[in-house]
């Protein structure tokens, strides 16, 4: 089957400096790719570029037509700043009718909630804002960016649990940059490692070893998996 996202010997410099080289890795339908890196490793520089917004040098070859959505890291938000969920929506040309149909699978059912400010929502449900604002165009491959920053572990529970669930029932394919190892044996098809001296690429189960994860974050790290609800 055709992959949603071919890339080839990618190489990313910026400010001088080369964030990563030679990647060469694959995203095929209804996968998940998790990216792990320490902080400074060009995590969100990878989505970005893979997105058109910062140029490489390589190859990038999303699928003829693949549509994309994107959900940022820690969105600031004004409290006094006067727009609603449905203005939110709007801004993208979708509809109440649609908009309420993404909103009900991110569990915000309910017509009121097209009238509720976005800054009084709480970092959890601004968070389930964006992914419904991310699905509503029904795209064939979402890049979030540590979707849960900023949000309690209860709240991360919930996210992650949404977007198995919502992946699932839509069949699209996921890029994750996360810091969280334990995500990565429930949620990831293949992981992405990403460290100006080493890289890694493959079925976690494959690549991921305390000697790579040492390597990976510059020192010894005692790891462990779990399944998540």
């Amino acid at each position: 089957m055709e992959p949603v996202l071919k890339v080839s010997n990618l190489r990313v410099d910026l400010e001088g400096r080369t964030l990563f080289r030679d990647l060469d890795f694959e995203l095929g339908p209804g996968e998940t790719l998790v990216v792990l890196g320490p902080n400074g490793a060009g995590k969100t520089v990878l989505l970005r570029t893979l997105l058109g917004l910062i140029p490489g040098q390589g190859q990038i070859t999303w699928r003829k037509n693949a549509t994309r959505g994107f959900v940022p890291q820690r969105v600031p938000l004004n409290k006094d700043l006067p727009v609603t969920i449905g203005d939110f929506f709007s801004l993208k040309g979708i509809g109440p009718v649609e908009a309420l149909e993404v909103l009900g699978q991110v569990g915000m059912a309910g017509a009121d909630n097209l009238k509720r400010q976005l800054g009084l929502l709480s970092s959890g449900q601004f968070q389930r804002v964006l992914i419904a604002w991310a699905l509503a165009k029904r795209p064939d491959a979402l890049l979030f960016d540590e979707p849960t920053a900023g949000i309690d572990l209860g709240g991360e529970e919930t996210i992650y649990t949404l977007l198995r669930r919502t992946q699932e029932e839509r069949r699209f394919s996921i890029i994750l940059v996360t810091h969280d190892l334990n995500l990565v044996y429930s949620l990831a098809t293949r992981v992405l490692c990403l460290n100006p001296k080493t890289s890694c690429y493959g079925p976690p189960r494959q690549v991921l070893n305390p000697e790579m994860l040492a390597e990976l974050y510059g020192g010894e790290i005692r790891y462990f998996h779990h399944a998540h609800d």
